[in-house]
């Protein structure tokens, strides 16, 4: 706290760096009214007494805490106002936003926590929503095969918010979705009949759980899904043959709405 006592005739500048506030913000509350120097000088040129620090801290101090001027204002000049009242009111305020700011890092430590891990989920909880057959260890692979594309954020930023019961959802939708297709094989359902047309679109709904899904790389996830060993196991194993049936829907799908499978590309 500056020294006040027996201080007479500082100029603006001396204030602005004793009290350390702008000599703009001074000259604003000249222009207001809200602390006017009290003496001039001879040429005319405005200087603050004690009296003048005195008030001036006391705006320093109200406006740090977060008070508005003209709330200050009313503190200062009005003889009916309660400036206890007016700092417990300000107390709640500042309260509130200690708790929202609390909340908005958790927050932020959960979405840096999903773009490194990518599932917020125990390895207890990931076997009970995904099946034994699931691996732990498949978000940390995919983090690193993909972690630098944009899919991989969009994925990271569903799954900072998504809760355990959200993603036991997400994986029925997925199971509801395999055994759809699997009967649909079975029932000799052809590719570019309405049937496949129905749960290509299907798929694309359901895999924008984990991020937007154009026609054009839904066209080359079905390549993956039929030429890369891992995935082409998965969907063999609950239809012999689904992983390339799968593809050739896809691929008819395409077709229909102008993409040519063999030239489409991730975009």
């Amino acid at each position: 706290m500056p020294h006040l006592a027996d201080t007479d005739g500082l100029t603006v500048g001396q204030v602005s760096t004793r009290l350390g506030v702008t000599v703009r913000a001074l000259h604003h509350w000249d222009e207001t009214g809200l602390a006017r120097p009290s003496l001039r000088t001879p040429a005319g040129y405005r200087l603050y007494t004690a009296g003048d620090l005195e008030r001036l801290h006391r705006i320093v101090v109200y406006r740090e805490i977060g008070l508005g001027l003209d709330r200050i204002r009313a503190v200062l000049d009005d003889p009916t106002a309660d400036a206890t009242s007016a700092l417990r009111a300000q107390r709640r305020q500042v309260a509130e936003r200690i708790d929202h700011l609390q909340q908005l890092s958790v927050g932020l430590d959960r979405m840096i926590d999903a773009h490194e891990r990518g599932l917020l989920l125990t390895v207890e909880q990931q076997a009970a929503i995904f099946g034994p057959e699931w691996n732990p260890d498949w978000p940390a692979q995919a983090r690193q095969r993909y972690g630098d594309t944009l899919q991989w954020q969009q994925y990271a930023e569903r799954s900072a918010s998504r809760t355990p019961e959200e993603w036991q959802a997400v994986a029925d939708a997925n199971a509801g979705l395999n055994r759809a297709l699997a009967d649909a094989m079975d029932a000799g359902v052809t590719p570019g009949s309405p049937e496949a047309n129905q749960l290509v679109e299907r798929h694309r709904e359901v895999f924008s759980s984990y991020f937007p899904l154009t026609r054009q790389m839904q066209v080359c996830l079905g390549r993956k899904y039929e030429a890369e060993p891992a995935f082409a196991a998965y969907y063999d194993d609950l239809r012999a043959g689904l992983a390339t049936w799968f593809r050739q829907i896809v691929d008819a799908s395409a077709r229909a709405h102008g993409i040519d499978p063999d030239t489409a590309t991730w975009q």
